[in-house]
């Protein structure tokens, strides 16, 4: 009980902070839009994704320390811990140079990245000396002491944190832009507050615990654990950025900012529900890894079921508010004349409900620890989608981008990681689950037909049209989940689980 206790209290908090950093930049963007131009916002969104490009100095040991700190957190092994936390430190210390030299590397082929509309005012290399020496300081300053929160699942903590110190960003951002139009003081208010929120998470770590500190030598026994994790990880590190990054990078370099500008508007709404699902799962992650460690292995395929089931529910929901209300939320944010076609806003459907599988799916791998038995995989699937990215481009556009995700996911990633999954951690045939998972996408595909049929024949525009669309959009799917499924072992769990909750409050 006390790991559902947790994750519900880090989901709750999570949503709060997943509310902010959709809500907020959506504001952000309609003021940078107005203030400064669309190409600063393709700009915005360049830059984010050579971030990403230069957090590949990481090589996914932050992951690799979390997982090992759940043993010793559950046997309140101090002095492990406290080895661990000192491991990291010297690492993090390191993969801030790491990001220095491969930044500086990096400096010949910046102009190669934009195709041919940078804003005038703007001096590229100026732009990323800041973007470099902000990325370097945050892996060198205090962010490695936030591993002891996630491996207590306190991450509630963090969001606490995040919540406050975004308030501040944005508060700040929106009255410099006001002010003095100014994209490089945007910019450097962002990374002040960055330091800023690292400082206050250093703080927190030190008050819940003040016996945890980076000192002593890890067993070689452990460190090899360690590091053999982290060959893992260095694979799905790459690929992520491959995978997420890539995209950006083309449509800058080969269609230029404006249609990335465009793109990236429909695709920061994806960004923000995805946001939210992977609040719910990552609230859970280090509850299901203390499951895995110390329950059988059919109560833990139980409950990867359940919320294969409860996870469909909510991907569906969103799938058909995505379809219905995309197009006439855009008209009204950014005007019909920045509108993509609906045949784009169907592959975007596609890709979130595909995604959302695949984010369920490595939530189990990582929570298992499976890095190094699952390492070639998203190495495989992020090459297939860079090569797609790369022959589609030139052939139909913005199309090719998404579809070439869609496809690597879908057709390479998703088979190999459920064949993983199921050959190494439950131990039984991908058969099974694939017919119910067959029931659910099934559901989800009339509903959209239903919904879109619906909405489409209705007048969606203005605000009110908007809601009175998005309440049919949610309506219809989860009246279909509860009476097809209304018998299903998962939802008479979850209906049971909710009312225990309910009456639990109200004994309270």
């Amino acid at each position: 009980m006390s790991r559902i206790q947790n994750a519900i209290t880090n989901t709750f908090f999570g949503f709060l902070v997943k509310i902010y950093q959709a809500f907020l930049p959506f504001i952000m963007r309609t003021v940078m839009l107005h203030t400064l131009g669309i190409g600063y916002l393709g700009l915005n969104g360049l830059f984010a994704s050579v971030l990403q490009v230069l957090s590949i100095g990481d090589l996914g040991i932050s992951g690799a320390i979390v997982y090992s700190m759940y043993e010793p957190v559950a046997k309140k092994d101090t002095k492990k811990l406290c080895a661990l936390l000192r491991l990291y430190r010297m690492l993090y210390a390191l993969i801030g140079l790491v990001i220095l030299l491969l930044g500086a590397a990096m400096i010949p082929v910046l102009p190669k990245l934009v195709s041919n509309d940078v804003p005038p005012d703007i001096n590229i290399y100026i732009l990323y000396a800041m973007y470099l020496v902000s990325t370097a300081l945050s892996y060198s300053v205090f962010s490695y002491r936030s591993s002891l929160l996630e491996a207590y699942q306190r991450n509630y903590v963090i969001s606490k944190i995040n919540l406050v110190t975004m308030t501040v960003q944005f508060a700040l951002q929106i009255v410099f832009l006001l002010l003095f139009k100014n994209y490089y003081i945007y910019i450097f208010t962002q990374f002040a507050v960055q330091i800023i929120n690292q400082v206050a998470v250093y703080l927190s770590v030190k008050k819940y615990y003040p016996e945890i500190k980076p000192e002593g030598k890890i067993e070689s026994q452990m460190m090899k654990a360690v590091f053999h994790k982290v060959k893992g990880l260095i694979f799905g590190k790459i690929s992520g950025i491959i995978l997420h990054a890539s995209d950006t990078i083309v449509i800058s370099m080969f269609l230029g900012l404006t249609s990335l500008a465009v793109y990236q508007n429909y695709f920061f709404l994806i960004t923000a529900i995805v946001g939210f699902v992977s609040t719910m799962m990552s609230g859970s992650m280090a509850g299901i890894g203390n499951s895995l460690v110390t329950e059988p292995i059919e109560k833990n395929y139980h409950d990867f079921k359940k919320l294969t089931f409860l996870v469909s529910w909510l991907v569906c929901v969103c799938t058909n508010c995505f379809l219905a209300l995309f197009q006439p939320f855009m008209k009204i944010w950014m005007g019909e004349d920045r509108l993509l076609p609906m045949s784009m806003v169907v592959l975007f459907c596609l890709y979130f409900f595909i995604y959302e599988y695949n984010q369920l799916f490595n939530l189990y791998k990582d929570a298992a620890g499976l890095w190094y038995e699952d390492r070639f995989r998203p190495l495989v699937t992020s090459l297939v989608n860079l090569f797609l990215n790369l022959y589609f481009v030139n052939h139909i556009g913005l199309y090719g981008i998404i579809a070439s995700t869609v496809i690597s996911i879908l057709f390479v990633g998703m088979p190999w990681l459920l064949h993983n999954l199921f050959h190494m951690l439950f131990q039984r045939k991908v058969s099974e689950y694939l017919k119910e998972l067959a029931k659910y996408i099934a559901v989800t595909l009339a509903s959209c037909v239903i919904t879109f049929s619906v909405t489409n024949r209705m007048n969606c525009g203005g605000i009110i049209g908007l809601f009175l669309c998005a309440a049919i959009a949610v309506c219809i799917p989860s009246c279909m989940y509860i009476i097809i499924f209304r018998k299903n072992e998962h939802f008479q769990n979850i209906m049971d689980f909710a009312k225990k909750l309910v009456l639990k409050k109200d004994g309270d």
